[in-house]
């Protein structure tokens, strides 16, 4: 019997666009079926943008994207402590702020590693989860310190990883015309 899903398969025409970088060396398929293309005047209609995009080199692009993390986790624990200030009390505020310092820490911690990753074939996390153990037993065993926000001032940092996936998500022209503008 004949499926009606046969008529619309097509064979693959896109090449993989990622290669391991020890492969530098050998050519990639597509020059290999396109000599000409390194000889071809440069194309007048192509724009700006998609050119500088391509000669970021990824690490440079895991940088950026970096220190936007880390300037937008310092706005964040800027705000939510000025307004936990404001709504509660110095005391809580100061317990977010410590709970939110050690999160950087491991934000920091966290980055160090995924920076390390390609490099070097060892075991990752075990001294970041050794940081937020440490930073729990601790403020369970002082009495002045509360538990709560400094949890919560621990996750910050990944509020800032969401509202940075959100912002990348639904506000990409935003960005792309923000860099087109800054050239």
């Amino acid at each position: 019997m004949h499926s009606p899903f046969q008529e619309d398969i097509t064979p693959l025409t896109t090449l993989p666009r990622f290669r391991r970088s020890d492969d530098a060396a050998s050519e990639s398929p597509r020059s290999i079926a396109s000599p000409s293309a390194d000889n071809a005047p440069p194309d007048p209609e192509a724009s700006p943008a998609s050119t500088s995009e391509t000669s970021v080199s990824p690490m440079q692009e895991y940088y950026q994207f970096q220190t936007r993390l880390y300037v937008l986790t310092l706005a964040l624990i800027g705000t939510i402590f000025g307004a936990t200030w404001l709504a509660y009390s110095l005391d809580i505020a100061l317990n977010y702020l410590l709970g939110a310092s050690f999160g950087a820490v491991y934000l920091r911690m966290m980055a160090k590693d995924v920076e390390r990753l390609g490099n070097v074939k060892t075991k990752l996390g075990n001294g970041r989860l050794g940081l937020f153990v440490g930073l729990i037993v601790v403020a369970t065993q002082l009495n002045q310190l509360q538990i709560v926000p400094i949890f919560l001032g621990f996750l910050t940092y990944k509020v800032a990883i969401v509202v940075h996936v959100l912002f990348a998500t639904f506000a990409p022209t935003v960005r792309s015309s923000r860099q087109l503008a800054n050239r």
